[in-house]
């Protein structure tokens, strides 16, 4: 088999042995395995050809990208990983119809350089966008920053091109807005982690890159009064808010401690800060005002000074600058860095209605408190689509630990009728949650169609559905 994958692909490009080193654990190190290979085609041909090869040999294959993912969807031992990363064009951009058609290994921040020239902007923005790539983005429908104005990676999404399990070419590369010829194919294989076939290019949607940009860091009462400003900058601004993220005092204490020449938002400590950010795309909105200083700038001023009057906001510093809004973002992009530093660390992913998020973390916090008080809660979230990044640092970390923290978080969001799974994924990571908590009507239809597309199931196999 080894001898037939050099062929498709070359020799140089079948790795094997100590080459596959950086293949064999997750971003995070807490997974690890020995895959039987790694095989790097250069198009979708190749892949076609390995995809088959594997069919008729009974063979598992787990595709990988830029296995920056934290669910270890991309744990393969005695598997054959294929790796999308040569296959790292941008086919096309079309400025006019606001699209780029890309293969599945370009580099997230790299198609965002690209259609920068371009006054266009794709959208999808988070920490690991150096590294993760478009094919694991739509694969586990990755979400991010800015989903509170454009949406997950499903709808930035208008068509794809996948082989499936058979090594079939499935060309669904629509660049319509409306195509109602059928079943949606295209929403069935993102988010599927590479269980129902391997996505191998897309067409993407673009939108117009904001005139102007008016950042800033709040101090908030409570959370509840940090969706006060939310609500009120997007009447002001037309819904033009693209980033909401909280970050309470113990992520800020923990970034300063992580980070070299971190620096605290405000000369005070707060319990909730937010980076908020609001991007115009109108002539308007980034005309220039008396002071030199875009309109949308002194929309966000004086819908923070109205706040500061009532009491909801506590503080608040206005980026003047490319430098000071970029110091802004770093400190919420760094954290993965930030909380993964805890090692040990129990991660949760999960999501509520955004008016429940404040309700939610004081749930949590109070029943993690009584599961383990030594236990403590660090966390950061996407506070305008309430998800929340709810990590829990426990000292008497076990596997019997983890699960019971798990439990408790889940029924937390249960009560708020809420999801274990935001953003990040299943993987082999939630495969317990996905048991426990899961419809089971939903597991059944899912197990149907994983049987129908890969009756010998060899496509990233023990992921996503519960056994």
């Amino acid at each position: 088999m080894l001898e037939q994958l050099k062929d498709i692909v070359g020799e140089g490009n079948l790795l094997t042995g100590a080459d596959m080193a950086r293949y064999s654990h997750d971003w995070t190190r807490e997974f690890s395995w020995t895959p039987l290979a790694v095989v790097r085609p250069a198009n979708t041909a190749e892949v076609a050809a390995v995809v088959k090869l594997a069919g008729a040999t009974g063979t598992a294959v787990v595709p990988v990208s830029g296995n920056t993912n934290l669910a270890a969807a991309s744990t393969a031992e005695g598997a054959l990983m294929l790796s999308l990363e040569r296959m790292n064009k941008i086919r096309e951009i079309r400025p006019e119809a606001k699209l780029a058609v890309v293969e599945a290994g370009v580099v997230l921040s790299a198609l965002r350089e690209a259609v920068d020239t371009h006054n266009l902007i794709f959208p999808l923005t988070f920490g690991a966008q150096g590294s993760a790539m478009i094919g694991g983005n739509l694969s586990t429908n990755a979400g991010g920053s800015n989903v509170l104005r454009y949406g997950n990676t499903r709808d930035l999404c208008l068509g794809l091109e996948v082989v499936l399990p058979n090594g079939e070419i499935m060309d669904i590369m629509s660049e319509l807005h409306k195509d109602n010829s059928g079943y949606n194919l295209k929403h069935l294989f993102i988010g599927a982690e590479g269980t129902l076939g391997i996505i191998t290019g897309a067409v993407l949607k673009l939108a117009p890159k904001p005139r102007a940009y008016a950042t800033a860091m709040v101090a908030a009462q409570s959370v509840s009064g940090a969706l006060d400003l939310l609500n009120r900058l997007q009447a002001a601004t037309g819904g033009s808010v693209e980033a909401f993220e909280y970050m309470p005092r113990p992520y800020i204490e923990a970034h300063m401690a992580a980070i070299r020449g971190a620096r605290a938002p405000f000369e005070t400590s707060y319990d909730v800060n937010i980076l908020v950010e609001v991007g115009a795309t109108s002539e308007q909105g980034a005309a220039l005002g008396p002071d030199g200083r875009p309109m949308v700038s002194s929309q966000l001023e004086e819908t923070l000074g109205v706040l500061l009057e009532d009491g909801v906001v506590l503080d608040a510093v206005v980026a003047q600058n490319e430098a000071q809004r970029r110091e802004m973002w770093a400190r919420r992009e760094a954290a993965a860095e930030v909380i993964f530093a805890q090692t040990p660390i129990i991660n949760n992913d999960i999501a509520v209605p955004v008016d429940k998020v404040e309700a939610f973390i004081t749930m949590a916090d109070e029943a993690i408190k009584a599961a383990d008080p030594e236990a403590f809660p660090l966390i950061v979230a996407h506070l305008g689509d309430g998800n929340v990044h709810y990590a829990v640092k426990a000292p008497s970390h076990t596997p019997e630990i983890k699960a019971q923290i798990v439990e408790i978080v889940e029924e937390c969001v249960l009560h708020f009728g809420g999801s274990f799974s935001a953003e990040h994924g299943i993987g082999t990571y939630k495969l317990p949650s996905m048991a426990r908590r899961k419809n089971k009507a939903a597991v059944s239809s899912m197990r149907a169609i994983k049987a129908a597309l890969d009756p010998q199931n060899i496509m990233n196999p023990g992921k996503v559905i519960p056994g």
